[in-house]
């Protein structure tokens, strides 16, 4: 059994009773930061999606009571999206964790962590370092998601651990290593406004990210909008033009139009020649991806391939943006990399308007991605370099031999591993996998199967909460301090505005605790504060593509607008302006400042149609309204109006003429997984021998099939096979 601490809870943090702040002063914690007057405004960052809008929060008593768009951020311009508009109000939900929860009991706070390190020293102890894992996500303060992973793999000794961001930014990550040498994002919002071509690839950012939509609508060029995406989407309506792709082509689609470029003298051979390495062997790779090739398996005529390889030829600045559509597919990784080629190629890149552009999920992914110290080393470093380590190892001020030679397992390879038997314990921090995670039934009869289900979060309702043998409630986005980095590389602050409910507490103060509990407290003594955390990853960060050494704290951050990565401190240009891009002096980050062509033959997806599955399914965001997996837009009353009562099933109308299937009809949809049930919506926004639906239901991750990115082990969401049936009575589609 665990040896008692020093201190007990009760002693550390005071007497706890039904009606006192559950964060004493020990903490910093008190209503609101005393640098906040107890009736004003102060400006905090959305905690919904990356787009990262500015928000003024309005106080009353020193509680948060409304909140508007800040008009003076240089993200979103004092606009926002309706679940911007509702961020406070999903705070007061009545199935808000207000107290630790112990096989379904409410316990305090000194049983419930005791419980947490007796369970897992046992398993550590007995099969050692690999068989507990941590999966965190893109939602919490980066600070939060640093000190996650310091106290797991540092502290607590686990190998393994990994993010939700794995769903949504894996690819991108994994394609700009290759390609630029480190994970750069290379654009600013400004480019949405200063193209004269934009091209969205499997993006669609009038409804999942409107305020970026907004953006490019303030564009005063009359540019050419360019939509790649199987779907009629909200923003292909809005588009210029709108290549309506077969399923998962994207790759050949984008392989043709690099062949029709180079053969009709679309390169930037001055930019190719200064710049990059392995042009020449991708010249003759494409060389095979004729129009005729390219028509066939794409589904778009040869005259239109022609004139969309001919508007990219004659832009003077040519974006390209992509998000889910291309991140989650089975080839992903050398999609997203078929992007960037076209940029490079192009010499669309490093200059205003221009760039290979991944729009990023959640509003902290890209912090996830740098700092969670999952499958790489704060700050972008690489766990196997021993210079690395003894790096991170001075910075943090922790013994060298502390840290892992060896990165993570990535999340789809550690619940294989919890399958196998070999991962015992995982420790579930904001996210929600008993929905959002792939092939959904299968995934459960896994968490089944661990000795020990860990959730910390705000609601003790989720699905994979209510599957938990111990659930720490933890504060949400406005009751905790912290930043986020958003998909331009923005980093943004968001301050404490409002108690959390009960004895939840942040994410952060319930590491500390667990520090503490473990007995390697002194590890992070340094780590008493958000802000304090800050510190120690800028250390991290010096002499990275994204060293933030410059900037002198929150305090900064605020009164600049936030601040794009890199701030270094030896260079003051960053402190010239809001709007910044990477590669303007055309150095990438490899050894050799060169850019990489990369590139592969197309592979079918792993699921194909047969004659008792004939559809394609199709996933996706539903409205506006709606973020992942509801846990928290579903709280909200207003949100709710804005979204179907029920599930609907996109369905041509040609295949419902087949089926005999009335609009608004319930239905069957069934893969060799599983089946639910949903209402038709007959439209022609999907073609015939496709359907489409949101991914915010509960069921919809039931039919997924579980295939995944062999490069970036992102998940496959948007291709799998299906039928559709009456609910009552089975008639064959064709």
């Amino acid at each position: 059994m665990l040896t008692a601490p020093a201190m007990t809870f009760r002693e550390w943090t005071g007497p706890l009773t039904a009606d006192l702040v559950r964060e004493p002063a020990k903490f910093g914690l008190g209503q609101v930061p005393s640098r906040l007057l107890p009736d004003a405004t102060t400006k905090a960052v959305c905690g919904f999606c990356s787009t990262g809008c500015g928000l003024n929060i309005h106080l009353k008593d020193g509680a948060a009571i409304n909140l508007t768009p800040d008009p003076d951020y240089p993200v979103n311009l004092g606009t926002a999206c309706p679940k911007g508009w509702e961020a406070l109000s999903v705070l007061d939900a009545p199935d808000r964790a207000r107290m630790p929860l112990l096989h379904g009991k409410e316990v305090d706070w000194d049983t419930a962590l005791r419980y947490f390190c007796d369970q897992m020293k046992r398993i550590l102890d007995q099969h050692g370092p690999e068989a507990a894992a941590f999966l965190s996500t893109g939602q919490i303060m980066f600070e939060e998601m640093a000190f996650l992973g310091a106290l797991a793999k540092f502290g607590m000794g686990m190998i393994h651990g990994d993010g939700n961001t794995r769903q949504c930014m894996a690819t991108a990550v994994t394609a700009y290593k290759e390609s630029f040498g480190f994970d750069a994002p290379p654009f600013t919002y400004a480019d949405f406004e200063e193209s004269d071509v934009l091209v969205f690839i499997g993006a669609n950012p009038c409804i999942a990210h409107p305020i970026m939509w907004q953006r490019v609508l303030k564009n005063k060029r009359q540019p050419e909008i360019i939509v790649v995406d199987p779907r009629t989407t909200e923003t292909a309506m809005a588009a210029s033009q709108h290549y309506a792709i077969k399923p998962k082509s994207d790759l050949t689609l984008l392989y043709g139009l690099a062949h029709l470029l180079i053969r009709d003298g679309g390169v930037d051979q001055s930019f190719v020649e200064a710049h990059t390495n392995g042009f020449d062997a991708f010249a003759a790779f494409v060389a095979a991806f004729t129009p005729e090739r390219v028509s066939a398996e794409s589904g778009i005529s040869i005259e239109r391939l022609l004139r969309f390889a001919k508007i990219i030829r004659e832009g003077k600045a040519v974006s390209f943006w992509w998000t889910m559509g291309v991140n989650q597919g089975h080839q992903a990784t050398r999609t997203a990399q078929a992007i960037i080629n076209l940029a490079l190629m192009t010499g669309n890149i490093g200059k205003p308007g221009t760039g290979a552009n991944s729009i990023t999920g959640q509003c902290n992914a890209m912090g996830s991605r740098l700092f969670s110290n999952t499958t790489n080393l704060f700050g972008g470093h690489d766990f196997k370099n021993p210079k690395h380590r003894e790096k991170i190892s001075l910075a943090m001020g922790i013994p060298v031999d502390r840290i892992p030679d060896r990165p993570s397992l990535a999340y789809d390879q550690i619940i294989a591993a919890a399958d196998a038997g070999t991962v015992k314990a995982i420790w579930f921090v904001a996210t929600n996998p008993s929905h959002s995670w792939i092939d959904q039934n299968e995934m459960n009869r896994i968490l089944d199967k661990l000795d020990f289900l860990v959730v910390q979060d705000m609601y003790c309702s989720t699905e994979t909460a209510k599957r938990a043998h111990l659930v720490l409630p933890a504060a949400g986005w406005g009751e905790k301090e912290g930043c986020f980095i958003n998909s331009e590389r923005r980093i943004g602050y968001s301050p404490k505005v409002r108690r959390a409910p009960g004895q939840s507490l942040a994410d952060f103060h319930i590491f500390r605790l667990i520090a503490h509990y473990w007995g390697c407290g002194e590890k992070f003594r340094e780590w008493q504060t958000p802000e304090a955390v800050f510190r120690v990853l800028q250390r991290c960060s010096e002499g990275q593509p994204c060293e933030i050494t410059g900037i002198e704290g929150y305090d900064m951050i605020r009164q600049h607008g936030g601040v794009q990565w890199p701030a270094k401190m030896t260079n003051d240009e960053w402190r010239m302006t809001n709007e910044r891009r990477l590669f303007e002096d055309g150095k990438f980050f490899t050894e050799d400042q060169r850019a990489k062509f990369c590139f592969d033959e197309p592979v079918v997806p792993p699921e194909q149609r047969c004659a008792e599955f004939p559809l394609i399914l199709m996933t996706g965001r539903g409205t506006s309204a709606q973020w992942h997996t509801e846990t928290r837009t579903g709280k909200s009353a207003v949100l709710a109006k804005m979204v179907p009562e029920e599930l609907m099933l996109d369905l041509n109308p040609e295949d419902a003429a087949k089926l005999g299937v009335r609009d608004g009809q319930r239905v069957r949809v069934i893969s060799k997984r599983a089946e639910l049930t949903a209402l038709t919506r007959l439209t022609g926004c999907v073609k015939p021998g496709e359907v489409y639906l949101p991914m915010h239901d509960a069921q919809v991750n039931q039919l997924t099939h579980a295939s995944f990115d062999p490069l970036s082990r992102q998940p496959s969401y948007k291709y799998s096979t299906v039928r559709v049936e009456w609910e009552k009575e089975s008639i064959p589609l064709f």
